[in-house]
């Protein structure tokens, strides 16, 4: 693959599975690095900060740094900064967002909201805090969600993510999410900016054939499509289009480029 000069890199399912490392993702990383390849590691995770992202690859053979990392929340906060910088937010999140929310200011349970944010999806998502929700869009509050994803894969199986809950309200309240996370475009500019590259001169390497893959596509990135992680015969398949390249794992990525 001739004038490739970035790469956006999913992590969950591509690098690591539960922060575990697949066989060949750090080798693979390596030699990215060692061609001259700039990185960036994009990611819808939701749970933890960009510094603890960095902190778990990097204890997993991938150093990587917090700059590096582009989180869902992060774009997420950076589109309410410019857009609703006083809004109140109703956060329904799995996971400690702090450090990613800058700027942000989060709302308790009794107190009036004018934007419902939804996070990742965990135990937190329980019957109260979605009937809250509802209430809040009801009344007019925007509705916005760090991500889509419908489910993601564990070391223990597949897990319910936020896009089921964000359409159950969706449905529910009769209004539209922004969803800021991928398959966003906007999250594929920031990750072009950061790099500094046109969207020819780069690839997305993902999962998820929708999300990662064919959303970057549609803004012009080279798609790659792995088979591991959340990755489905069927799924690919059932796709309304079709990747650019599909490997086996991050792997063979390294040969995909030289070749």
């Amino acid at each position: 693959m001739h004038g490739v000069r970035g790469a956006l890199l999913d992590i969950d399912g591509v690098v690591v599975v539960s922060w575990h490392a697949l066989p060949g993702a750090p080798e693979a990383v390596e030699q990215l690095r060692a061609a001259g390849l700039a990185l960036r590691f994009l990611t819808n995770t939701t749970s933890i900060s960009r510094v603890e992202i960095a902190r778990r690859l990097t204890g997993e053979g991938i150093p990587v740094e917090a700059a590096e990392v582009l989180t869902a929340p992060a774009a997420t906060a950076s589109w309410l900064r410019r857009h609703h910088p006083d809004a109140r937010c109703f956060l329904i999140n799995s996971g400690d967002l702090g450090a990613d929310l800058e700027g942000v200011t989060v709302v308790g349970d009794d107190e009036p909201a004018d934007v419902v944010l939804l996070g990742g999806a965990g135990p937190e998502f329980s019957y109260t805090q979605m009937n809250h929700a509802l209430a809040l869009l009801l009344d007019g509050a925007l509705l916005v969600g760090m991500h889509r994803n419908l489910w993601w894969r564990t070391a223990e199986g597949a897990s319910l993510d936020t896009g089921a809950y964000l359409a159950a309200l969706e449905r529910a309240a009769r209004t539209e999410a922004t969803v800021l996370g991928k398959p966003s475009p906007d999250v594929f500019a920031t990750g072009l900016d950061e790099l500094d590259l046109d969207a020819a001169e780069v690839i997305m390497v993902g999962d998820d054939v929708d999300n990662d893959v064919l959303a970057a596509q549609a803004v012009g990135l080279t798609g790659v499509l792995v088979r591991t992680g959340k990755y489905r015969d069927d799924t690919l398949a059932a796709a309304p289009g079709r990747p650019d390249h599909v490997i086996d794992s991050v792997a063979d990525l390294p040969d995909l480029l030289a070749g």
